[in-house]
């Protein structure tokens, strides 16, 4: 993974795995031990749902870079239906507190988005790269024309 694109990993789930902490300390005052572990599963699987969705939009981007968009649309479209089919689907789970894990779970997703929402603002990503190899006008209006 490049540079750029860990750093926007980072930047995404450190505000994630934090607000996972926090859910899990409260959920474990107001809910016992099972709401803290409800808040640790929701927050390993926001981790890794938006971790992978953004691998898999990193890696069409490379490879199909004019899907990307769409792509991008219908990833983030798969993860939230994803995400609230796991939420469906513990809704009666005695393994945790469901409540904590649902909440936790909506909580992580808002947190991440807006974290990589932010990361991707911040970072200076170069739409075009600069041609440094032509170093006077004439020899870049030379390059620029018809080719055949």
């Amino acid at each position: 993974m490049p540079s750029n694109d860990a750093r926007v990993l980072i930047q995404a789930a450190v505000p994630t795995a934090a607000v996972g902490t926090v859910a899990a300390v409260v959920s474990a005052v107001v809910a016992g031990g099972k709401g803290a572990i409800g808040a640790g599963v929701g927050t390993l699987i926001v981790i890794l749902f938006m971790g992978l969705g953004l691998y898999v939009l990193q890696r069409t981007a490379k490879t199909l870079p004019h899907l990307f968009q769409a792509m991008g649309l219908m990833l983030y479209a798969a993860q939230i239906l994803l995400l609230f089919v796991f939420m469906a689907a513990f809704k009666e789970t005695t393994l945790f507190n469901p409540r904590a894990f649902a909440f936790t779970l909506l909580a992580g997703t808002l947190v991440w988005i807006a974290a990589q929402t932010r990361a991707h603002m911040k970072s200076k990503i170069l739409y075009v790269e600069p041609d440094s190899t032509a170093s006077s006008p004439a020899e870049k209006a030379e390059r620029s024309g018809h080719s055949s």
